[in-house]
Order: structure tokens, then sequence, then C-alpha cells
């Protein structure tokens, strides 16, 4: 089934009439600024004689600072970064800063994230837009989502724990010069002590309790905050904090609890997707060595999820557990899905594209009149994608325990506010009786927004007499059991004139939604209307062509779709960065100079294309450079990819990423996500494709989904280019480019157009 949305129903009826049906447009309400983020409902917890200044700062006597970081670290470093946005502010040493983990509160919501869901062009200005950003970021205070996600963790934090630092800051020089009896206009921080003009000075640790005591009421509107020209920290770059303990095997991740007396849980699941338990044996696994229970697991009704039907064994070790699975003799209820089909999929998708109308995300000048201009060379091209997992290296898991009344979580979640939630549903609890201790993550990628293991873990856990239960999938669970990036068709016609210049550009393309999904399962709100995910990359490029449309249809099918690391992205950047390359061949240029052409009044692009051009030079003989720009989470990436070929092996040597993310809060950390991202993007693009047949995953493991693999591993050089502009994000937008860099590159090579994913040379 595909939704077709008339072309008089524009983005902003849509965007403005879905926040009214939401309640969102109440008169007085809307003018009203969100709600303050300084000051948690509950005092934080606290140990060792610390003294809490606000919500996100405490400060122990010895002068020990602990700062609450409310998104998770997954190996971006947010353990790093964002206690330098704090610590800047509030003039302290980072050797000093500790780490304390967010309680779930409301002032930790992610707004970010939301704002970013509005399907509004990059170059859109004026006061629709700001009003719905405005809006909406009242929404996300309100429903108080913790999430990591997104590449929004600096963007979001940028200015409430600056100002909370700021806060810290003004409260200890205040409670300093109240003890001096001098003027705080004297004072001033420094290092972690507050210091007088004329030579007094006393340490943070030393006043914290006093400040606290006193009562102050400074809030981020009374502080003035540091330019950055003023800034010592920001900006400069800092070696990982959470480095030595993955390296000594210290570092404690979801798959590392160990509660006392832990039992462990296998699961087994339906192979064809939405299918049920017909039957088990539980007696037989039952009488096997170490076997506590075995406990039959039902999806939820509505909304699909990774987890499928299935029957969980918990045992004393997680081995008996699996070994125990063998024994149970399931015997599935296939479904209705018996015969699903990748191929079958995009059928729907080819068949839609030739029927629908679709939802139009972006539309300037007249299309079809450009088109029809004499005189014009004309090309045409299908591009598609293939379903993707997550494939994180620390394996889907939880742990929970059930006990008088109470649940306690130890997990690697993007989500733990979603946990939380999903934890009282299925113990039947209310939410101030879950406990989350978010432990480090194995690798996210979108896979831990989802909470579909939490529940399992929690049924389970209420069958094992109030011990705690860690349920480990395998990497085959996995594999068949995930939150799949969509599988994506999409079309393209464009012209070009004599001159080389695109006249005319048109894209339609076809895909499932993954909010459609994500919102009812996760969020309990309706899956409905245009979801920018499916566009974008398509709809809100820079390259100014004045006639232009983009267009979307959503074709549902029953795959369970999720976030994947630079979601909708991550393909439609090389469809487009793809196709554009193809009309600059047609014009007979090459991918750069036609690109620089097309970003006239786009400074900032041009920049970001030209370093990376300008590093990587010339390419060595027998090897080609191909080139992509794209923007993503308002960041700028521009790649340049060196790619040989050898008895249609393809191999990248080199990739140069330059990037403008705004500011540059840590340098260092900024490099390694471009070369993480590229890693991730490279995996993809040389090999990873999740294919259904007979509704069945066909992939089971690494061995028919391969990862890039050390000895396949490009150099990467990332040019950061200098920006005045705030933060924006990095763990994403080094993805998208790097497919079509390579794919540009194999042209020039063999001159085969590759136009599916995975590349593949015939």
């Amino acid at each position: 089934m595909s939704q077709s949305t008339p072309k008089n129903k524009t983005r902003r009826r849509f965007l403005l009439g879905g926040l009214a049906a939401g309640g969102a447009l109440l008169v007085g309400w809307g003018l009203q600024p969100p709600r303050q983020r300084l000051h948690t409902a509950q005092p934080l917890a606290l140990g060792g004689g610390a003294v809490a200044l606000n919500g996100w700062v405490a400060i122990a006597p010895d002068g020990t600072v602990s700062v609450v970081v409310p998104r998770c670290e997954m190996g971006q470093g947010v353990n790093t970064a964002l206690p330098m946005l704090l610590a800047e502010e509030l003039d302290v040493p980072l050797a000093q800063v500790r780490i304390a983990q967010a309680p779930i509160d409301k002032i930790f919501s992610n707004i970010e994230v939301l704002r970013e869901t509005l399907p509004f062009h990059p170059d859109d200005r004026g006061g629709v837009k700001e009003g719905a950003q405005w809006m909406l970021s009242k929404v996300a205070r309100e429903m108080g989502i913790m999430m990591t996600g997104g590449s929004s963790s600096i963007k979001d934090a940028w200015l409430p724990m600056r100002e909370a630092g700021a806060v810290a800051r003004a409260m200890l020089v205040a409670a300093a010069a109240k003890e001096w009896g001098v003027p705080p206009a004297q004072c001033k921080g420094v290092a972690g002590f507050v210091v007088h003009s004329g030579g007094k000075r006393a340490s943070y640790g030393s006043l914290a309790a006093k400040a606290a005591a006193a009562g102050l009421d400074i809030g981020p509107g009374d502080v003035r905050l540091k330019e950055p020209a003023e800034f010592t920290l920001i900006g400069t770059p800092q070696a990982r904090r959470d480095s030595p303990a993955k390296v000594n095997g210290s570092a404690i991740f979801g798959i590392d609890a160990r509660p006392p007396g832990m039992l462990y849980a296998a699961v087994t699941m339906s192979p064809v997707v939405g299918g049920k338990v017909a039957s088990f044996d539980a007696a037989a696994a039952k009488a096997m060595p170490g076997v506590v229970a075995v406990v039959g697991l039902a999806p939820p009704a509505s909304h699909r999820t990774g987890a499928g039907a299935g029957v969980a064994v918990i045992a004393d070790t997680y081995w008996r557990a699996r070994q125990a699975l063998v024994a149970l003799a399931v015997k599935w209820d296939e479904g209705a899905n018996a015969g699903l089909s990748s191929a079958a999929i995009f059928r729907q998708f080819a068949s839609a594209l030739d029927t629908e109308s679709g939802f139009t995300y972006h539309e300037s000048g007249d299309v079809a009149a450009a088109a029809g201009k004499a005189g014009l060379k004309t090309i045409s091209a299908e591009y598609r994608a293939p379903f993707l997992a997550h494939a994180t290296m620390e394996p889907v898991n939880c742990t929970a325990q059930v006990a008088g009344g109470k649940v306690r979580l130890w997990a690697s979640t993007q989500v733990p506010s979603m946990c939380v939630d999903m934890a009282a549903k299925v113990a039947g609890v209310e939410r101030a009786d879950v406990a989350v201790d978010v432990l480090l993550l194995g690798g996210g990628f979108g896979r831990r927004l989802e909470v579909d293991m939490v529940g399992q873990a929690v049924a389970l856990a209420m069958a094992a007499g109030g011990k705690p239960v860690q349920l480990v999938w395998s990497r085959e669970d996995d594999m068949a059991h995930d939150v799949y990036r969509p599988a994506a068709l999409a079309r393209f016609t464009g012209s070009v004139d004599a001159k080389g210049a695109i006249v005319s550009y048109d894209n339609k393309s076809a895909s499932g939604s993954i909010a459609h999904q994500y919102f009812p399962r996760n969020l309990g709100l309706p899956g409905v209307g245009p979801d920018k995910t499916t566009a974008e990359g398509e709809y809100d490029m820079q390259y100014e062509i004045a006639n232009q449309r983009v267009v979307h249809v959503i074709v549902d099918s029953a795959v369970p779709l999720g976030y994947w690391r630079s979601v909708g992205h991550s393909h439609n950047a090389f469809f487009k960065e793809s196709f554009i390359d193809e009309l600059a061949h047609a014009a007979g240029q090459d991918g750069a100079p036609f690109r620089r052409a097309l970003l006239a009044r786009h400074p900032r692009h041009l920049a970001v294309l030209d370093a990376a051009l300008a590093r990587a030079g010339a390419a060595p003989a027998g090897r080609a450079h191909g080139v992509a720009l794209h923007q993503s989470f308002g960041s700028i990436v521009a790649q340049v990819a060196e790619v040989s070929v050898t008895d249609k092996r393809i191999r990248v040597h080199r990739v140069v990423c330059a990037i403008d993310c705004g500011l540059a809060v840590n340098p260092n950390i900024i490099a390694q996500q471009m070369e993480s991202a590229v890693v991730f993007g490279l995996s993809a693009a040389l090999g990873g494709e999740i294919t259904v047949n007979n509704g069945r995953v066909e992939q089971g493991n690494f061995g028919d989904y391969p990862v890039l693999r050390i000895d396949s591993t490009p150099e990467v050089e990332t040019v950061i280019v200098k920006s005045a502009e705030p933060p924006e994000g990095v763990g994403e937008p080094g993805t998208p480019p790097i497919a079509p860099a390579v794919a540009n590159a194999l042209f020039k090579l063999t001159g085969q157009r590759l136009r599916s994913l995975p590349l593949r040379l015939a």
C-alpha cells in the first residue's frame, strides 16, 4: 500500500495542521517560552559530600566536579566533548571533571533531535520555519525524551550545559565575594578557584556548600556566556576520556553487567517476519542441566518490532541456555508473510512510482516547461538501495531484575527514558519504580533507539523469582530480527543545455517510512503524514537549480524499519550525488567543476568542496578520484575517494574528508568520527545488503553481511573548515558521501555507472 498526498497539500499546511491536531497551538501556551533546563525535578543523588549547584553540576569538597552527561557514550566521544562545554564556562580544568549519569528528568530531554524532524529546506527562512521550530522545541521539552541520536548531542547541549557552567561559576563567585566583603565584579573563576583582583583566592570545593546554601536566584539570563574568542578549552584537541578503559579492558558495556545472582537467557524467534509460535517442548528443555525456566515471548499486538514471537530459556550459564533452545523443538506458524520477498517489495516501489503522485517535498520553477525546451540533452536513471542491518559489535542485550515491586535495568541504550517506559509497562509498575543503569554501548547506530530487548528482558526477569536475568541475542538473532534501514528506489530525469548548465531536475523516490513505525511502537504517537527521513538528502540539497522537483511515495511492507546511521541521507546521498555526476558527464564536464558552478550562492559548501579537492591533489596512476558533496544534520561534508580496480575487486586507498560542522568543539573527536563514518559507510557501500526471501532474512552473520576489515580500510584524512557558526552534527554526516564518491571514481576507471548498492562491477 502506498500513500499519496495531493499536490495542493503543502508542507506548511501539513506541518501546522499536525501541530494543531496535537493540541500544540493552544492560545497562550504557544507564546510562552519553553520550560527551564537548569534544575531537575528531584535533587541529584550525590555522595562524598558533593553539593549540586544545579541539575548539571556538583562539586565535592576536594574540588572534584561532577558533570551530568545526559547522552549515552557509544564511541562518539560525548563523555569528553559534553563536559568540555560546562568546564569552559565554569572555568575548571577538564582533568578535574568526572562524569555523572543523568537521572530520568525532562530537563535532559533532547530538543534538537525532534526539531530536526521538521521538513524544511536548509535555505528556508522566515516566520513559518522559526515558529514551527519554536513550537516543536516546547513540545520536545514537555515530552521529556532522553535520546542519543540524530548527531544532536553537542547541538542540543551547546546552550544548556554552558549556561549551567556559567550559573555555577556566578554562584561560586558570589559566595566568595560575600565572604571577602568585596563586589562580585572584582572576582573571577580561574582553573577551579575564585580569584579576587587583590590576590585572594578560594577553591571551588571550599565554596560549593556556601554557594548552594546562599539560595541565590541566578538563572541563565543573569550570566554572560563567553564569546568564542575567550574560549580556552572549547576548540582545542582533547584526548578521549573513555579510551584508556576501553584499551585495558576495564570499560563496562551493557553485556558486561554482572549483578549478584544473575541468570542468563537465550531466545529463539520466528524466522519469518511476523510469524508466531505454533508449539514447543518445554519439558525437554527444563530437564537439561542448569535450566531454570522456559518462557514464551509474544511480540506486541501491533507495531512491527525487531523482536518477534519466540521462546526463551533461562539458565545458570548462557551456554546452557543456548543448548536448551535446541531441545524446545519449536514449530512456527509462518503467517501471512511467508511469501514476502525483497523482489516483491521493489516491484511495489516501481508500481507506486508509476501510479502515485506522492508528497512534494521541494519544488521550484517549472520543471515540465523547462524540460520541454528545444536543444537540451536529457538523461534518466533509476537507483536502488537495499535494506541494511545495524550489525553493532556488541550484540543486542539487556539485564533486568524484578523484585519487590521494583524493576532495575542494566542496559546499553540510546533511549533511557523509553527503557523506563517499556519496563514499567511490562512489569505493571509505576515509572518511579524503575531504575536504569546506562552502561557503555558497543555501537548503537540507531539500533539501540529501540526497546524491544528491554521488554523481553523484563518479561524474563518476572519469571526468575527476583533474580536478575541477562538476555543476549546471538548474531543470527540480531541479523534476522533487526529494524532495518529502509530499502529504496529512486528515479531521476534531468536535462542540460549546450553550455552545460542544468535546466531541469526531477526526482521521485519510494520507500517505507521509519517514522510511521517508530512513532507508534516507541512513542505512542500516530504514524501518519510525510516522513522527512524518506526524502532527506534529496529535497534539501544546496545545488542551485532553477527548475527542480523532489517527490517521495511511502510504500509500506511488513519489514520492520528503524533509524540507521545517517538515516535517509545514507542512500539518498548516493542517489543524488551519483546523478549529479551523470549530469556532469552529459554536459561534458568533470564532477568537481560542475558542482562548483552550482554553488555560487553557497560559499560554505564551496569552501568545503575546495578544501577536499585541494588536500586530495591528483590521483596517482592507475587510480581515480571520485567526488561527492552532501549536507546532513547541519554539517557540510565533501569527500574525495581514491579508488582502484583489480580483477573487478574494488579497493579504496584514501579518502579525504572535509567538513564544516560549525564551531569545532574538539577537533580530535571530529576527525575520529569522520574516520568511523567513512568505514561504516564503506562497509555498506561495498558489502552491506539484507535480502528477504520466503519471509526470511537471508543473511545470518558477518560471513554473508561483511563489514570492512583493517586490511581493506583506507587512509582517511580529515580537513576541518573553520567556522564561526554554532556547532552542528558530527556523528553521522561523514557516512552519506562515501558511497557516491566511490561510485563516481569507479565510473572514471571502468565506464560503468553503478546505480545499485552495494557496488558490484559486472
